[in-house]
């Protein structure tokens, strides 16, 4: 028998990472607001983020927030909305030092400043070279926010449900009215019945064979708004990492190439000069892993494999340990490799989404061309899409997205709460998640999930990874089809309810399927390329045909797409060159 129980609160969060957190910190003391994690918060994603959080601080060269503006609107390959972008630089220097003034222990200049260093992408004067933009705290600087903003939730005694994972929105009367939440611990549903609704919950980079997302990050909140109407925007755009540790997928930080640091070929050569002579391995993340791909299948990777080399070397043992001490330990534990006197095996990684929730500028869930909110449903951090990354994400603008939208998110969920009603709560709230757990915990299937997942992240990294085709994406929709029908022949070898990790993976994999579809498809209809969506058979970024953003609607099981314009202000797209 599965119990069921009710909780109320004002604002519900769903996720206890950095866009979480900051959330509820500008709630917290004002309502009534609770935190739910599948993860205890601090092993939230965020804390895997490395190289530093980007705002024109100028505290080392000269820099503009509209400098920052431009190397973002023009990394993304002119499809982010430049409002938001514009919000986002302009509001990241105030975050930065927000952070600060709640405890951060950011690296610091010799005259007490927050100290500052390169990263892909970012560069003074609207192109001219590279800039210290980026914030940092060792490369450990998204473990650092997490810390700091989880320790400051808890001194202002936010409510947290640690280790409940989220099974279903509630919406009623077309209002956001709470979610249904299986307590991991001891089994049984809850549902929190609320005013409004903050999903956090990360991106879902698991789809991916190799990937530098932790186990967790699986997409629940982007399915689980997908399942209940909502759009998804931009699914198609995915980055890929250049610097995953080979095999492993582990990231190795920008930031070691912000040190000064470079790649090189089986041949020894920086080959990066040749395709970007200006910013060489400080160009985007796109470019660089597309580099990498060719430089690999042109027969060039180290001794003809499929793997390049990191050279941190010539940096010196002082800069390696103490600006870079945790991709050192890494590199030390699992390749047994010094990266004071080695070299380093790298290889491109999935590694964050550009796509996801579509949203407003204020955080609030959108469904439609036109932009028209579900009242008391937000979304922020990578599952959501308020696109300041368009096709392409540059470097520490993932840290200044979660504080920035966090915080905007938090604010206008306050805003909302003080004037709107507790909707009423749906007699069969929790009657789909009750019916889903009951089918996996009773079913008689026979196929193993775990092997259907992993021909799942397998078909994924072949077939809709770095570069594409039609005929590879067509059959890589072919093979999810057939493995949505293998998922419903799963069952968990566990039936009890307490702890069971089992199940929960079982129904984490659904949820991959059904993004996975959802990146394929727009990734078939976009006959261009933009940004991290290269498709070989359409080599060329066309603006006068997908100047656009996509939308993917499922409903009755099958993918619709629609399409809304970029939002352009200051700068008109050019050809991009670095």
């Amino acid at each position: 028998m599965i119990g069921t129980h009710v909780h109320r609160f004002d604002v519900v969060i769903v996720g206890g990472g950095g866009a979480g957190l900051m959330a509820a910190l500008q709630t917290s003391g004002q309502a009534h607001v609770a935190v739910l994690s599948k993860l205890y918060p601090s092993r939230s994603h965020t804390g895997a983020a490395q190289g530093g959080i980007g705002a024109a601080l100028g505290n080392l060269e000269e820099d503009h927030w509209e400098w920052h503006m431009f190397d973002t609107v023009k990394g993304s390959d002119y499809l982010a909305d430049q409002d938001a972008v514009e919000i986002m630089c302009r509001d990241a220097i105030d975050t930065v030092y927000e952070l600060e003034h709640n405890g951060l222990p950011f690296n610091r200049t010799p005259d007490g400043k927050i100290d500052q260093r390169r990263f892909g992408g970012h560069t003074r004067n609207f192109g001219e070279a590279p800039v210290r933009r980026a914030c940092y705290a060792a490369d450990r600087t998204g473990h650092m926010i997490l810390q700091t903003l989880y320790q400051q939730c808890i001194k202002r005694q936010v409510t947290f449900f640690n280790e409940f994972h989220v099974l279903d929105l509630i919406i009623a009367d077309g209002r956001a009215a709470g979610v249904v939440a299986w307590n991991i611990q001891s089994g049984g549903l809850h549902i929190f019945h609320a005013k409004a609704v903050i999903i956090a919950t990360g991106g879902f980079g698991r789809i991916f064979k190799v990937t530098s997302n932790a186990l967790a990050g699986t997409g629940d909140g982007v399915a689980l708004a997908l399942r209940r109407g909502i759009p998804l925007e931009d699914m198609e755009f995915y980055q890929f990492h250049p610097t995953g540790m080979y095999r492993l997928g582990v990231l190795i930080t920008e930031g070691a190439r912000g040190e000064g640091g470079f790649l090189l070929n089986g041949k020894g050569e920086r080959f990066m000069e040749r395709y970007a002579p200006t910013l060489k391995d400080l160009a985007p993340r796109d470019i660089i892993s597309r580099c990498m791909h060719t430089e690999i299948r042109e027969g060039r990777g180290i001794n003809g494999e499929d793997y390049l080399y990191l050279d941190l070397r010539h940096l010196g043992r002082e800069v390696i340990e103490t600006k870079l001490p945790d991709i050192t330990e890494f590199v030390r534990v699992y390749f047994g490799l010094d990266p004071v006197t080695d070299l380093i095996p790298v290889q491109p990684t999935a590694h964050y989404a550009m796509g996801g929730i579509p949203t407003d500028l204020d955080g609030r869930v959108v469904l439609d061309e036109q932009n028209t909110p579900l009242p008391g449903l937000y979304a922020a951090g990578e599952c959501a899409c308020v696109s300041v990354h368009g096709a392409n994400r540059l470097g520490t603008n993932s840290l200044v997205d979660i504080i920035v939208f966090g915080r905007r998110a938090g604010r206008d969920a306050l805003r909302y709460i003080q004037t709107a009603d507790l909707p009423p709560l749906p007699r069969d709230a929790a009657d789909e998640a009750r019916a889903e757990i009951e089918h996996f915990l009773s079913g008689e299937g026979s196929e193993p999930v775990a092997v259907v997942r992993e021909d799942l992240r397998t078909t994924m990294m072949d077939l809709a990874s770095i570069v594409r085709t039609e005929q590879g994406l067509t059959e890589c929709l072919s093979r999810i089809h057939q493995l949505r029908e293998r998922y419903r022949r799963t069952r968990p070898m566990d039936r009890g309810q307490v702890f069971n990790t089992d199940l929960l993976e079982t129904i984490e994999v659904g949820y991959m399927i059904d993004l996975s579809e959802a990146l394929v498809v727009s990734a078939l209809a976009r006959t261009e390329s933009r940004g991290a969506h290269y498709r070989e058979d359409f080599p060329e970024r066309n603006d006068q045909e997908w100047l656009k953003h996509t939308l993917a609607y499922r409903r009755n099981g099958k993918f619709e797409l629609r399409y809304k314009p970029v939002r352009i202000t200051r700068f008109e797209p050019k050809a991009r060159v670095y």
